[in-house]
């Protein structure tokens, strides 16, 4: 049975992307390795430094990244360029490449600009360059192969970006979180960052408790505040998954015969919208020769709860069965690739590659392609870069 080495996130208080690293390399990642890799990239005007703080009372380390270019903003295509000519080994590479273009999409959506358009303000400049592509270089060195994220914490109030004022958390954090489970902490501060969130969205799939692991490891990553009421760290735990394609899901279901096409289209729509793993509805033959539909949908255990009230709510069904079964899930890792000066995600497992289809129809509609085109474009580009 193979083993993968595994990283838990706990982001119960944030995620940034100098808490990341910080916890990393907390956790026994080499600094020197680290800073080897950056080195790479053949950028200059930086250093990485590993300070010893404690936060509400935990040890932790704060990576603290001091850089020439505050304030520098970089165009989306000048990053991905950066990346690909450099010699940073090839997943470090490919999960920074991945970083950047979930940001790019990200902005490009809020911005109503192409992609290559896009430019990066607070993550255009060396220090995010360095918290991305060191936090990625502290995986590799520690032969992280799969990464998992608790709830994330997150803001009230306002911040204030290169944009202007804005809600937090900030519209691209939120977009980047899509799919992956967040907490509101009553504190006026930016707690998930867009550069901590694009980590997240390039290494994770969703929230998920720990994993059934071996522990071998922690670490905890101290942010710049030390407020006195909570330690404002990431906590990492590292381990080794004996059996990582298995995991434990709830299938919430409800039977259906009075309720129309649209709200059903409706609820199906709003469950996946709001996070479920999965959701379909199969049309059924109900007792005394009846028509209805069964809704499935799929969700974590510790969402499973909430998921069935809100298909009570959606519905108006007065019963929801809920199922604890298992699952087997092949390993996969999100690569980035070039098409026609857009980016493509693309899931990599041991038996199959899959570009993401709703960067294939974003692509094919911005160039006027078919999508069958611009799918084979994607697969031909990543055959190239030898992933």
């Amino acid at each position: 049975m193979s083993e993968v080495r595994t990283a838990w996130l706990n982001c119960s208080s944030g995620i940034a992307g100098d808490m990341f690293l910080g916890a990393l390399l907390d956790a026994g990642a080499s600094l020197d390795a680290v800073n080897g890799t950056l080195a790479a990239l053949g950028l200059e005007g930086w250093s990485l430094e590993a300070q010893r703080v404690a936060r509400a009372g935990i040890t932790a380390t704060h990576a603290v990244v001091t850089v020439d270019d505050d304030g520098h903003v970089r165009p989306y295509r000048v990053i991905r360029e950066l990346l690909e000519t450099s010699a940073l080994p090839a997943r470090v590479k490919e999960r920074s490449k991945a970083a950047f273009a979930v940001l790019a999409e990200v902005e490009a959506a809020l911005h109503g600009v192409d992609v290559d358009d896009v430019h990066f303000h607070e993550v255009g400049g060396h220090d995010a360059l360095i918290d991305i592509v060191g936090t990625m270089a502290a995986l590799e060195d520690l032969g992280i192969e799969q990464v998992a994220v608790s709830p994330i914490g997150v803001g009230v109030g306002t911040i204030r970006t290169a944009h202007g004022l804005l809600p937090n958390p900030a519209p691209a954090t939120v977009a980047l979180l899509k799919g992956f489970e967040v907490v509101g902490i009553d504190e006026p501060v930016e707690l998930a960052t867009p550069t901590g969130a694009a980590l997240v969205a390039a290494l994770a799939s969703t929230s998920a408790p720990v994993p059934g692991m071996r522990v071998t490891g922690q670490g905890f990553g101290a942010g710049t505040r030390d407020p006195e009421h909570r330690a404002n760290v990431v906590g990492v735990v590292l381990g080794i998954r004996s059996d990582p394609t298995a995991e434990q899901i709830a299938v919430v279901e409800t039977t259906l015969d009075d309720i129309t096409g649209e709200h059903l289209s409706h609820a199906l729509a709003t469950v996946v919208a709001e996070g479920a793993l999965d959701a379909w509805v199969t049309p059924v033959t109900m007792k005394k020769g009846r028509s209805g539909h069964v809704l499935t949908v799929l969700c974590a255990p510790h969402e499973a709860a909430a998921v069935q009230r809100r298909v009570h709510e959606l519905t108006g069904s007065l019963g929801v069965r809920v199922t604890l079964t298992a699952r087997s899930v092949m390993l996969r890792e999100i690569h980035a690739v070039d098409v026609l000066g857009h980016p493509i995600r693309i899931k990599v497992s041991a038996v199959s590659a899959k570009p993401e289809f709703e960067d294939v129809v974003a692509v094919a509609s911005a160039t006027g392609r078919d999508l069958s085109e611009i799918d084979a474009l994607a697969r031909a580009a990543l055959d190239e870069a030898g992933a």
